[in-house]
């Protein structure tokens, strides 16, 4: 904790948030739009250009929706509406056979259908999964948090102490912005924030978390990943992976037919995520905005690919396509863990999104769930900060309830997310054919709709707490 003799500034508001990403933006908004003064603050000193996290399920589009940026999302965004899953490497030899007479040549590998979903009746109204990269979700938000109040986001902003006192929340941040005056003297600056509730949402390496000794439970795992985005080598309005478009399943440079009934999406689809699974472990491919698709591949325990032009080495020996890499815009080398608070709640701070409960990006829920832990905490915030600050937010029992079936989404969607990891891992043999024998009769099964059902996040979105009514300006 800082003194009051270190404070150049002082500033005041009702809920300060700490994290510009999209949850720490969101549930701004949605604090602003019911008349409660909230603050973002950001370390960074512009906003990210990488494209990150993409994954936008239905439950998120409903967030979209409540702070009016759906449709342009919509528009700037890719839509998946299909999931296919595909075997290379080590199949029977009907499936050797049925590949070579339909014209599939690998390079020596071969590569067949397991089955596919759809998620349209998992969200008739939204029946795909929305690509957006972050760097564009991150914009619509601050776009949309400047038109109700200018000054809401500070960039540049360090959080360096906090202390719950009996009047609120103190919270001191050091100031990295350029704003013209002494490089020096703007590092020194110290300001002193009062409100009346903190939110952590600065992500998994969260400082406020730390600052305000919550303790959380983190388990690691061996697998690593590298993942790059390109341009997506189909032609437009063909699907990747299994050759359809438009043309009757005809992909370009390639004489094959349509995959057998039950074996692929309908003719027409155009925007498919991928699974290619394998001797060697997975490689996953998703479609993104202006023509370029997301690749990701695992890379074992002890990976040494770190670059696009091995990634590209990757994709091409796994699945036999080529990407360019010279049009790669990022490439990134990940680990994954999981890391959980014991408790959302501490006195006067709420902890949401990554800094609550950081999962596996295998899946692409993250952004999704912390955006649900904004729906839910909003109007609920708005109730605490009318009420008597001497209770602590965890001794309130709507809150106390909100946090704990935050933690259980989260719980469960990290199991799915490790359930993604072990049938991506390396497997040959037995165990390869036991996994690819399962996936298939789920896939050609009815059983795919509800997989679809999961992997769209419907489990997530029940027993969300009613809204409360707005306060009135």
């Amino acid at each position: 904790m800082l003194t009051d003799a270190a404070d150049s500034l002082g500033r005041s508001c009702e809920v300060l948030i700490v994290g510009g990403g999209p949850t720490g933006l969101l549930l701004a908004i949605l604090l602003r739009q019911r008349g409660v003064e909230a603050v973002v603050l950001e370390r960074r000193q512009r906003p990210g250009a990488h494209s990150r996290a993409i994954g936008l399920h239905p439950p998120a589009l409903d967030a979209l929706q409540a702070v009016g940026l759906e449709e342009i999302a919509l528009a700037r965004g890719a839509r998946i509406a299909h999931g296919t899953a595909r075997r290379h490497g080590g199949s029977s030899s009907h499936h050797r056979e049925h590949d070579q007479d339909r014209g599939r040549d690998r390079g020596g590998e071969h590569e067949h259908s397991l089955g596919w979903l759809s998620f349209e009746r998992s969200w008739p109204a939204r029946p795909f999964v929305l690509s957006l990269p972050q760097s564009l979700t991150e914009e619509l938000l601050a776009s949309r948090l400047a038109e109700l109040a200018p000054d809401a986001l500070r960039h540049g902003e360090d959080v360096v102490g906090l202390e719950d006192a009996p009047t609120g929340m103190r919270v001191w941040t050091r100031s990295s912005r350029s704003d013209g005056t002494d490089a020096t003297a703007a590092r020194a600056r110290v300001t002193r924030w009062h409100a009346s509730v903190l939110v952590g949402a600065d992500g998994s390496h969260s400082t406020v978390r730390a600052l305000a000794g919550v303790e959380t439970a983190l388990r690691t795992y061996p697998d690593t990943y590298l993942m790059g985005d390109v341009a997506d080598p189909a032609p437009p309005g063909r699907s990747e992976g299994h050759g359809r478009s438009q043309d009757h399943g005809r992909s370009e440079g390639s004489a094959r037919t349509a995959d057998p009934p039950g074996t692929g999406p309908p003719v027409g689809t155009s925007s498919t995520a991928t699974i290619h699974l394998g001797p060697d472990g997975v490689v996953e491919s998703f479609p993104l905005p202006d023509g370029r698709r997301r690749w990701v591949a695992h890379t074992g325990t002890a990976p040494s690919a770190s670059s696009a032009e091995d990634l590209a080495a990757l994709v091409r020996a796994r699945t036999g396509q080529r990407i360019d890499p010279l049009t790669c815009s990022m490439v990134s080398a990940f680990t994954v863990r999981r890391r959980t608070v014991r408790t959302m709640l501490s006195g006067r701070l709420v902890l949401i999104g990554d800094a609550a409960h950081e999962i596996s990006p295998i899946g692409g829920q993250g952004i999704t769930l912390g955006w649900l832990d904004a729906l839910a905490l909003a109007p609920l915030l708005e109730q605490v900060i009318t009420r008597d600050l001497r209770h602590r937010l965890e001794d309130m029992p709507l809150l106390r309830e909100a946090a704990r079936r935050r933690l259980r989404a989260a719980r469960l969607a990290s199991r799915l997310a490790e359930l993604n990891m072990v049938l991506g891992r390396p497997r040959s043999g037995p165990l390869a054919r036991g996994r690819d024998a399962v996936i298939r009769a789920v896939l050609r099964s009815p059983l795919r709709h509800r997989l679809a059902w999961a992997y769209a996040m419907g489990w997530a979105v029940r027993g969300r707490p009613a809204a409360l009514p707005r306060r009135r300006a």
